[in-house]
């Protein structure tokens, strides 16, 4: 039996299916992360381990040559959509090369099946929500374009070289294991974060731009079945919530679940699409998707979770790449 390969085993959707394939299937899996997001402590410890990023293409060849990988998960990616126009060298680097380099280890090595994590920024602010999979990508963002070009290069990797892929386009997933230290990504986390160090939750703008979360065990059966589940092979699907928030109603959930008397502190808007949330039909038909966790109780775990974490130091970048239109909040904290 070949191994599974999961990139970005140390984040959130990494950690959560390395743990449950270790627990559900006879698979042995092996994991590149290169703790620049994620945390070692977050590693099941059944996993086979290789620190080092993927812009390394060597070392992702002696992973290869080494193990018997049979099907890959690509999670692995810095997933900063508003700061991504700021570090734009690093970004590419991280979310495209990187990629492209699997990529070529995965068609070298015929893997079975590969199953990239796109992300629904990929659909811009083009079209009205929810949006659907048959619509054209329109990214407004340097990490969207990234997206869109490994989506790209994944269906001409399947018509050239026979790559059996699978793209799901997860949105606002969050859980246990979720990075709450970074300043730049994930609003819930970030929330969170904020809070704990007796400081208000920020939001850019007004508050009115909607999303629909997702609480993170929701997702892992879905993306096991992406791999498993021979329709899905060349399909797009989105996977996430099938309820919207808006900003404000989600940073007031999370304040209600704390039980603190605080109120959110407004910022200058930020660019971004407004409105986003995609349609779920297909992840239902073809993952087996189930929307089990509302937003109250993903938040409450969440929560429970956070409040035992060490106090780590928050990670905050040294200097952009592009310091023109930067905004005024990541100046200045």
């Amino acid at each position: 039996m070949g191994k599974i390969l999961i990139t970005g085993v140390a984040g959130l959707l990494g950690s959560r299916l390395a743990d449950w394939i270790i627990k559900n299937t006879d698979y042995k899996v092996v994991g590149i992360d290169d703790l620049s997001g994620g945390f070692s402590e977050n590693i099941n410890r059944s996993v086979e381990f290789y620190k080092f990023n993927l812009v390394d293409l060597q070392a992702l060849k002696g992973v290869f040559e080494k193990e018997n990988i049979e099907t890959v998960y690509h999670f692995a990616a810095y997933a900063a959509e508003g700061l991504s126009p700021f570090i734009r060298k690093y970004n590419y680097e991280n979310n495209l090369i990187a990629s492209t380099n699997l990529i070529t280890c995965c068609i070298q090595h015929e893997i079975s099946r590969f199953v990239f994590a796109s992300s629904m920024s990929v659909y811009g602010n083009k079209y009205e929500p929810p949006f659907n999979e048959n619509l054209p990508q329109a990214p407004i963002d340097p990490y969207a374009v990234a997206k869109y070009a490994v989506e790209m290069d994944l269906e001409i990797a399947n018509k050239q070289h026979g790559l059996k892929y699978t793209i799901v386009r997860p949105h606002n997933f969050y859980g246990i294991n979720q990075n709450i230290w970074d300043k730049y990504r994930n609003v819930l986390g970030i929330w969170m974060y904020q809070i704990l160090n007796k400081k208000n939750p920020t939001i850019f703008g007004d508050g009115s731009q909607v999303r629909a979360f997702s609480y993170v065990d929701d997702a892992i059966p879905p993306l096991w079945n992406a791999s498993q589940n021979d329709k899905c092979v060349g399909q797009i699907i989105n996977l996430g919530g099938i309820k919207e928030y808006s900003i404000n109603e989600a940073c007031n959930v999370l304040i209600n679940v704390t039980g603190l008397n605080i109120k959110p502190v407004f910022l200058e808007p930020r660019h971004e699409t407004k409105y986003a949330w995609s349609t779920w039909d297909k992840s239902v038909e073809l993952l087996g998707f189930e929307h089990k966790i509302d937003l109250e109780e993903g938040l409450s775990r969440m929560w429970d979770w956070a409040k035992k974490q060490p106090n780590r130091e928050r990670f905050i970048w040294p200097k952009y790449e592009l310091n023109k239109g930067i905004y005024d909040y990541w100046k200045t904290e």
